[in-house]
């Protein structure tokens, strides 16, 4: 026995069409049809998009302005 790994595409009605012409007709085999999975991304149109949870947690900045005075604060206290 000898294996034959080939990728096909399936066809209208769930068809699949081997052309092997170098298997005799009558020639019995045994298939295996391993489909592939595909992720599909999980996307919901409920969710905010990314941008609108900037500065939205604990420690987060709202924008570069807060950062710049935060550093200029820090880099103050180390002077002291």
């Amino acid at each position: 026995m000898h294996a034959i790994k080939e990728h096909v595409r399936v066809g209208a009605g769930g068809r699949i069409v081997l052309d092997r012409p170098e298997i005799s007709a009558g020639t019995e085999a045994e298939v295996i049809i391993m489909v592939e999975e595909r992720l599909e991304p999980r996307r919901s149109e409920n969710l905010p998009p990314l941008a609108s949870f900037l500065g939205a947690g604990k420690g987060c900045f709202s924008g570069a302005v807060e950062i710049d005075s935060f550093l200029r604060a820090e880099r103050d206290s180390w002077d002291s």
